[in-house]
């Protein structure tokens, strides 16, 4: 955590200390988990999530990016369209933190320097990293608890679509799965090791957990045209 945190600030450092052309701004919307407690719907927002977001320009076709995320990811067993989901009736809550950064792919050519409103649909993936609690549901009483803190890597993927308006402002509306390298995120796959045999694995315990935001990326841009030649 500690390598991934001071890659992030060398390269937000990096985007502030060239003369190329940034973008900085926030993002919120909705986000939905897909796991072993709840609905299984791909995209089905029941919790806002809400970040900040940097990029740097670095060509007519791709950007540099960076984010910060936070959300609430929860799932209910009653909202589940699987019968046996309906009638174990587990529930869970978690918060989660993620530190995102990769590479963002413009389809058509991006310049936020011509004078127009310019758009263009887009892609981004990259590596993740995320804090959230680990977990466990306790199958006597059906109760969700939080024992430790805990991280995973996660990998983005992401699409969307942009446009520039005015002199200084672009929006950006995006859906991106994350696939996580965790199981544990809904309890249903502890990883403290526990000696107490009420506590069980339940689920798919080979299929690691996902969720979904989908949201509307609002950005301030700055800094002088910048020289793609040699990039």
């Amino acid at each position: 955590m500690k390598y991934f945190t001071s890659v992030l600030l060398i390269v937000i450092t990096s985007f502030l200390a060239h003369s190329q052309t940034y973008e900085i701004g926030a993002m919120v919307g909705g986000t939905n988990f897909i796991g072993d407690v709840g609905n299984t719907t791909y995209i089905a927002p029941n919790s806002v999530g809400a970040g900040a977001i940097i990029k740097w320009n670095r060509s007519l076709r791709h950007a540099f990016r960076a984010s910060i995320l936070f959300s609430n990811l929860k799932g209910d067993d009653a909202k589940s369209h699987e019968s046996r989901r309906n009638e174990r009736g587990y529930t869970f809550e978690n918060n989660i933190t993620e530190f995102a950064l990769g590479l963002e792919y413009n389809f058509w050519e991006y310049d936020i320097h011509s004078g127009k409103n310019v758009s263009t649909p887009y892609l981004f993936t990259g590596l993740s990293y995320v804090l959230y609690s680990a977990s466990l549901i306790r199958p006597t009483d059906k109760v969700f608890v939080n024992y430790d803190k805990a991280g995973a890597v996660a990998i983005p993927m992401i699409i969307g679509y942009k446009f520039k308006f005015g002199v200084n402002f672009a929006v950006a509306i995006e859906m991106g799965a994350r696939y996580t390298f965790t199981d544990d995120i809904d309890g249903s796959d502890p990883v403290k090791d526990l000696a107490d045999s009420e506590y069980l694995k339940f689920g798919n315990v080979d299929n690691n957990d996902w969720y979904i935001f989908t949201g509307v990326n609002l950005s301030y841009t700055f800094g002088r045209k910048p020289c793609y030649c040699n990039f």
